[in-house]
């Protein structure tokens, strides 16, 4: 098979399925691309057995079939050529390569595409679509919240629940918890599933926001369509926990308070708190918050008073900096809202505002 192609924009290609390479692999042939041609299309697939990525491109071909090229070796090539067609010839019995370019010729061996991972396509006609900027956003917002744990492997992944017409992103550590609600969704469905830390953040490199994504699911894998991308996802199997069980109704005591100040206080204060608990103490009066930080192991101890809005009891806190920083700094909105039920309950935070069509709730837990 033989075909020829712009450099730039098969190298485009190229990166954006080498988000699925494999370093260190437990099969040598996941550290390359997987070639197909048919006709005068190209498609390109990567594998790490938990993500699959194929994107295809039209090329100027002769001739249908398949070869297995060194992701490294393809991708330092190109990357090194200026803009300019490259043409591929490739013996399928020997799947010796010869690549040409204006400056040369470079030649190298594939591998047996016969190798390569079984690739598996939709099998549902289940699906979601959202769009991107807001799957991006979901992304952000609830990816540090997992967690490490490998005894409680559902708590490791985001837990995706579509419900019809609005989905909801969740995670949580036990620690703290994000719930993340799009309301701008078209489905004609309800599933619950839970994605890999991995899956996420592979979506997160190559997703555009200004595209849409396509979701067909099934009992064990998730299928993201995109553009002219598909990425075949692997489920984590089991159940996620009851997040709506821990989450505190009727909280009457109420703050609302500039979200960049506060967060600018807590990193400082952080530096004063014990490096084991990283415990920070919030004392909440009439329109007043003031932050202790004490580190009785070396002699450390800090305060500041910030003005806020609150509407409630006078009450004591203690929270974790650490956990407090990671939430501040994964919202956007220029103020914030506290809603407390009572010192030994959870403590929700939501933005002032929500964005249209959204609905974001993060909570963070007070006891230690």
């Amino acid at each position: 098979m033989n075909f020829s192609v712009s450099s730039s924009a098969f190298l485009k290609q190229l990166q954006v399925a080498s988000g699925a390479l494999s370093s260190n692999p437990v099969m040598a042939i996941l550290e390359d691309f997987l070639l197909e041609l048919k006709g005068k299309l190209l498609t390109i697939t990567t594998s790490n057995l938990e993500v699959t990525i194929q994107t295809s491109l039209e090329v100027q071909g002769k001739g249908n079939g398949k070869i297995a090229i060194s992701g490294k070796t393809l991708l330092e090539t190109l990357k090194s050529l200026p803009e300019q067609p490259v043409s591929f010839e490739i013996n399928d019995e020997t799947r010796g390569v010869e690549i040409t370019s204006s400056s040369g010729k470079y030649k190298l061996v594939g591998e047996n595409p016969a190798d390569f991972p079984e690739l598996t396509k939709p099998d549902t006609e289940d699906s979601i679509e959202i769009e991107a900027k807001s799957l991006l956003a979901a992304i952000d917002r609830t990816i540090f919240a997992t967690s490490n744990d490998e005894m409680r492997q559902a708590m490791k992944g985001v837990c995706m629940n579509i419900d019809f017409n609005h989905i909801t992103f969740v995670a949580t550590d036990a620690h703290k918890l994000v719930k993340s609600a799009f309301l701008d969704v078209t489905s004609e469905t309800a599933a619950s599933l839970i994605l890999t830390k991995k899956t996420l953040l592979t979506l997160k490199g190559i997703v555009r926001a200004d595209s849409k994504v396509k979701i067909y699911f099934n009992k064990t894998k998730a299928y993201f369509e995109f553009d002219n991308v598909m990425v075949t996802a692997r489920l984590i199997e089991g159940k996620f926990p009851d997040y709506n069980a821990v989450i505190p109704i009727n909280n009457p005591n109420k703050l609302r308070i500039n979200r960049q100040e506060l967060l600018s206080s807590i990193r400082r204060l952080s530096i004063f708190a014990n490096k084991s608990t990283n415990q920070i103490v919030f004392d909440i009066q009439e329109n007043s918050l003031t932050i202790n930080a004490q580190d009785l192991d070396m002699n450390n101890e800090a305060t500041e008073q910030l003005i806020c809005n609150y509407d409630g009891e006078i009450l004591d806190i203690s929270l974790n900096a650490k956990y407090l920083i990671e939430i501040l700094s994964v919202m956007v909105s220029e103020e914030i809202v506290f809603e407390i039920h009572s010192t030994n309950k959870p403590v929700i935070i939501v933005p002032a505002e929500q964005e249209p069509n959204e609905d974001l709730l993060l909570l963070v837990v007070t006891n230690y």
